[in-house]
């Protein structure tokens, strides 16, 4: 279709512009849990909401734990700064 790859071209700069490390903000934490099953019914639950959530601007943690301390599992969601 004529015109196709430069609106994918478009896209994409637009997407590489917008993306959490080019924009000012921080992570802030949403869900934690040491269950794996846990996890993913939170992350299952996010999707069947409908949340408007850019997958882009989801992190999800896996903070490896030792003898002492248990494996800890951890959803961040990114928060631009707005005062700019």
């Amino acid at each position: 279709m004529p015109g196709q790859r430069r609106r994918k071209q478009r896209q994409q700069r637009h997407h590489e512009r917008h993306r959490p490390e080019n924009v000012p903000g921080r992570w802030e934490p949403l869900f934690e849990s040491q269950e794996h099953a846990e996890l993913r019914d939170f992350l299952r639950r996010l999707r069947t909401e409908g949340t408007a959530i850019d997958p882009a601007h989801i992190r999800i943690d896996t903070l490896c734990g030792r003898s002492a301390q248990p494996t800890t599992y951890q959803v961040s969601v990114y928060v631009p700064d707005t005062s700019a």
